[in-house]
């Protein structure tokens, strides 16, 4: 294998080696399953299944584990803002995630274990910490001792003597006083009166943030892994915290390359809440943006780069994505016309795909696709390739919909087969998949749920920006009648969920 990726822990682009021949371990940090999923999520995820897509492709076996975090601050503020339960608020948007995830062609983990099915594993790592000397219990806190791993800084290049205190966010002035040393971090925190909780050693409490993966990762996949993915965001100081309490704990080397992707920013400023430019992939799919248009415009930036979300850089993704999808929808709708052979079976991996491709042309685009994924997941130049490859298929979809009789003659119609099938294959690897018009697509009824979803809400938006504001409260009801609830946001944009 050739795949060259960016190890943020070694700073430096190396080819990738798994630990088992012919197999990958990954895992991905989840979410915090309070809300519903943001453009940031669409971007990191969106990233990581190409990644999982494209070693599949090579012929590995990819085993791709990817958590839940259903224990934490913010979901017990929601279950009490909701006079619900912890439980209630992560399972309804867990299924929430799952919609998100699944309308942007994103590939199911292989498992996704959640904290609150980890504890016994949380609980056994903790206590080996406390036994090594790593760890220590104050008034039924338990805190990880930074100090004692003379490594503490590594993937994020910090030094503990230079840093400001409370940089995790997470650190309460009161709890200060009680730690060895400023930047050490909470493994169990002892329950406040009323909130959730759950026995311990050290009483009833419930896990830190940072102990809950290093606990999964054990679980799911071993003492070492091959990938670890996340947000630039979480290197400091989560998986900081997840190198230094997993390898105190095992003795052993957390993960041998970690990749992380870069932030959205929304007009040139970083995506907040605060800033009121926070937006959600529901209210992003609400607006009429389609999933591949917006899978199309995240993977035309680099992973590791920042990703600026414009309205004017949405639309030019959106007419590339419509050109790109008339000629990947050819030979889904037009077998008929065009006399096509049927799909033969696919091709094992992406080098059989190129070896078996008779048109050398075709074989050097398909090197050329191979080449830049190999070089750091380079997906804008892999998507360079599927519109050179789209071109005279574009122009043939132009002729179809004109009814034009001569469509250059058998032999040209095959060549041009052989160009669809190579384009589809390739373009599956980066998750784009044809969008059919919805009155062709009769047979995905979710699909069309969701569309009437959308469109009734446009239909909302349209009545209020003519201020008939009848029809628009009256849109609302008709949809929450129908279990459909809506969520008006400060961004103009609006959320739905399915009660």
């Amino acid at each position: 294998m050739s795949l060259k990726l960016t190890n943020t822990l070694t700073k430096r682009l190396e080819t990738f080696k798994s630990i088992k021949p012919g197999e990958v371990s990954i895992y991905c940090c989840g979410v915090t399953v309070y809300d519903l999923c943001h453009l940031g999520h669409a971007r990191s995820y969106i990233v990581w299944d190409v990644l999982r897509r494209y070693l599949i492709s090579q012929g590995s076996k990819v085993t791709f584990i990817q958590n839940f975090t259903d224990i934490d601050d913010k979901i017990l503020a929601k279950a009490e803002k909701e006079n619900s339960t912890m439980t209630q608020v992560s399972e309804k948007n867990i299924k929430e995630f799952h919609q998100d995830m699944d309308a942007l062609g994103i590939l199911r983990p292989s498992r996704m274990p959640r904290a609150t099915r980890c504890l016994d594993g949380i609980r056994e790592m903790i206590q080996e910490l406390e036994q090594k000397g790593a760890a220590y219990s104050v008034e039924g806190d338990v805190y990880f001792a930074v100090m004692q791993h003379v490594d503490y800084g590594k993937l994020s290049n910090r030094d503990l003597s230079e840093q400001q205190l409370n940089a995790d966010g997470r650190i309460e002035r009161e709890e200060e006083a009680r730690k060895q040393h400023p930047f050490d971090f909470a493994l169990w925190k002892r329950a406040k009166k009323g909130e959730t909780s759950f026995p311990s050693p050290w009483g009833q409490g419930r896990p830190g943030w940072h102990i809950e993966c290093s606990a999964m990762v054990l679980q799911e996949l071993g003492q070492t892994i091959d990938i670890h993915l996340g947000g630039s965001d979480l290197i400091f100081p989560h998986h900081e915290n997840e190198i230094a309490q997993s390898e105190m704990a095992t003795g052993k080397k957390l993960a041998n390359y970690w990749l992380h992707n870069g932030m959205v920013n929304v007009g040139g400023q970083k995506m907040s809440k605060s800033l009121g430019n926070f937006t959600t992939i529901r209210a992003l799919l609400s607006e009429g943006i389609s999933a591949m248009t917006l899978r199309l415009f995240i993977l035309q930036a680099h992973y590791r780069k920042p990703l600026d979300f414009t309205k004017k850089s949405i639309e030019a993704a959106s007419i590339g994505w419509r050109r790109l999808n008339s000629a990947l929808c050819i030979g889904l709708i037009s077998h008929r016309k065009l006399k096509w052979p049927k799909p033969s079976v696919q091709e094992k991996t992406i080098r059989d795909l190129k070896n078996n491709v008779s048109n050398e042309r075709f074989s050097k685009s398909c090197q050329h696709f191979i080449d830049a994924l190999d070089d750091d997941l380079n997906t804008s130049v892999a998507i360079s390739v599927l519109f050179e490859l789209s071109r005279p298929l574009k122009s043939l979809a132009n002729q179809i919909e004109r009814d034009v009789s001569d469509l250059d003659g058998e032999a040209r119609n095959l060549d041009l087969h052989s160009r669809w099938l190579l384009l589809v294959s390739l373009a599956n690897i980066l998750g784009l998949q044809p969008e059919l018009p919805l009155e062709k697509n009769s047979h995905q009824g979710k699909m069309h749920s969701d569309a009437e979803i959308i469109e009734a809400i446009k239909e909302r938006k349209a009545a209020k920006l003519s201020k008939d504001f009848t029809k628009a409260d009256k849109i609302r009801k008709e949809l929450k009648d129908k279990g459909i609830e809506l969520i008006d946001k400060k961004d103009g944009l609006t959320d739905w969920i399915k009660k």
